[in-house]
């Protein structure tokens, strides 16, 4: 009795001169025709783009693709027309919850027209970011870059070789789709004046951050309009971390009111300050910008300055499919508004001593 009887479940191994078994060969569009009774270059328009084959064929085609596991391999396909119908994505730091309803902007819009997303971040940093953006040009017909940290002459070069659309940064013949800070920054500024408030603050963003900027421009504006005090404090870390390590310059500013670059900021900020002993809002207010997701957990729950995160990544990949097509203006900003959104964080002004 041989081993192998001795033991069944035990490999045995081939005869020899036996050939290895290979994995079947992927199904193609000549498989499909035989299945469905069509010629393959019927299957091959009405897979490219369906419309051009009658309703019952393009059903016979379909199901038949289904039957047999048919993938399209979007290479393949992009040799003849250079198209590869996936659109590349870049964002600063993908652990932000800001940038989660960014993705889903670009995404839904991508796949209502049979576009695939492809996600990739840098890590807040402009080497990283060029890298993987020159590496995702070779295999997209475009790229979105989410709050980029590249220098305007680097995403302007970027742009020649695929078209590219920027989120929260104006680049001067580049498409943008910038965040208008205006109205909620206006309306926030407002609302702390009517609750006695007179010595501002804003705890910055990263130093390469065009919208960290941006946002302090408006803030700095609106306080001297309203004649009210306001100093920047650097902080550079767009984290909850960085929000905590602000919180000593912040109570030395001498703010009862303070701004904060982003909400996880501002909740590292509050959490900060409330372990010091402050009461938020009795002691400070504090307010964030974008609205992420869980901004309302904290307590008190954040107020904010929302932002178009969704709409943002639809437009910016919108621009892209309107560049594709030939049906893209002159390269220009795209403002979207945003608003305030008051909770628990803001209140009046304590009693001066």
């Amino acid at each position: 009795m041989t081993n192998a009887a001795q033991n069944p479940g035990q490999d045995v191994p081939p005869p020899r001169g036996a050939v290895p078994r290979t994995p079947k060969a992927a199904p193609t569009i000549y498989d499909i025709a035989e299945m469905a009774g069509v010629n393959p270059s019927t299957v091959s328009r009405a897979l490219s783009k369906p419309g051009r084959v009658s309703a019952k064929t393009q059903k016979l085609i379909e199901d038949a693709a289904a039957a047999l596991n048919y993938r399209v391999n979007v290479f393949a396909r992009a040799l003849p027309t250079g198209r590869t119908h996936t659109v590349g994505l870049i964002v600063s730091d993908i652990t932000n919850p800001a940038f989660f309803d960014v993705i889903r902007g670009a995404e839904s819009a991508a796949a209502e027209h049979n576009y695939t997303l492809v996600l990739a971040e840098s890590a807040e940093s402009a080497e990283m970011e060029l890298t993987t953006a020159q590496r995702m040009m070779a295999n997209v017909d475009g790229i979105i870059l989410a709050s980029p940290r590249l220098s305007d002459e680097d995403i302007r070069e970027l742009a020649t070789q695929k078209p590219t659309s920027v989120i929260n940064r104006f680049v001067d013949g580049v498409h943008s789709v910038v965040a208008d800070t205006e109205p909620g920054v206006t309306a926030a500024v407002r609302h702390l004046v009517a609750m006695g408030h007179t010595r501002l603050a804003y705890v910055a963003g990263p130093e390469r951050s065009w919208m960290s900027a941006r946002r302090w421009e408006s803030i700095r504006a609106r306080c001297e309009w309203s004649s009210l005090g306001v100093s920047m404090v650097a902080s550079g870390v767009p984290t909850v971390d960085g929000g905590r390590r602000a919180a000593a310059a912040v109570r030395a500013s001498g703010a009862t009111a303070v701004f904060c670059y982003n909400d996880l900021m501002a909740i590292g900020l509050m959490q900060e300050l409330q372990q010091a002993g402050l009461l938020v809002p009795d002691d400070v207010s504090i307010l964030g910008f974008d609205n992420i997701f869980g901004s309302d957990f904290t307590t008190p729950p954040l107020s904010t300055i929302k932002s178009p995160l969704r709409a943002s990544g639809e437009a910016a990949l919108l621009r892209i499919l309107a560049d594709l097509d030939n049906r893209a203006e002159a390269p220009e900003a795209e403002l979207l508004s945003t608003e305030l959104v008051l909770r628990g964080s803001t209140g009046r002004a304590p009693a001066q001593p």
